[in-house]
């Protein structure tokens, strides 16, 4: 093997890499070679992520502690973790989860077949999983609606005048302006009441 390169990610600016960062670095992936990104793990369009894919040259290893830090998406995980081994040559390894280790060449062609089809099985796995949650969500939904639950944003309390002072500005007598004043409110609070009320 050429060099060891190691990737951490974790989803937001306030979340720590630390704890990966020093995984990384007891499986021996020097600190110049260890790429951190702080965004989403949806897509593959992250910086540091494409700037390692560029540096990584055939047998090569890539070093990441989970397979999830590589994203979330396993569809996409598939194929970045092809393009890595196949199409770049490289190697790749998932510290808490032995058996995804490319390097295991006694395998041969078993030891790649057994990563291809354990990375098919988190796939199926992960897109179940979310569907279930969706199906949970859009059932829950329901079952509030039916119960004639209030989903969404708590209504805004409306000022014990709202129902006169709302009459009179509707009927042309006082003008937006009067109205606001009256019940207190500033332009953007007054007309998103308003919107609200009449939606209700």
């Amino acid at each position: 093997m050429s060099n060891i390169f190691g990737y951490a990610r974790v989803s937001s600016k306030e979340q720590n890499t630390d704890r990966q960062y020093f995984a990384l670095r007891e499986a021996g992936v020097p600190e110049r070679n260890i790429f951190i990104d702080k965004q989403t793990g949806r897509e593959f369009n992250r910086k540091a992520y494409q700037k390692l894919l560029v540096l990584i040259k055939p047998n090569d290893l890539l070093i990441i502690t989970s397979i999830d830090r590589l994203g979330r998406n396993y569809k996409i995980i598939l194929e970045q973790w092809r393009y890595i081994t196949q199409d770049l040559q490289a190697h790749i390894r998932v510290l808490d989860m032995p058996i995804l280790d490319t390097t295991n060449q006694k395998e041969g062609l078993l030891g790649v077949f057994i990563c291809d089809m354990v990375l098919q099985v988190l796939s199926y796995l992960a897109d179940s999983t979310w569907e279930n949650i969706k199906t949970n969500q859009r059932q829950g939904i329901e079952r509030a609606r039916q119960a004639g639950k209030h989903l969404g944003r708590p209504k805004r309390k409306l000022p014990p005048n709202f129902e006169e002072v709302y009459i009179k500005w509707k009927n042309g007598e006082i003008t937006a302006l009067m109205a606001m004043e009256t019940l207190g409110l500033r332009k953007t609070t007054f007309y998103r009441v308003v919107r609200e009320h009449d939606e209700s």
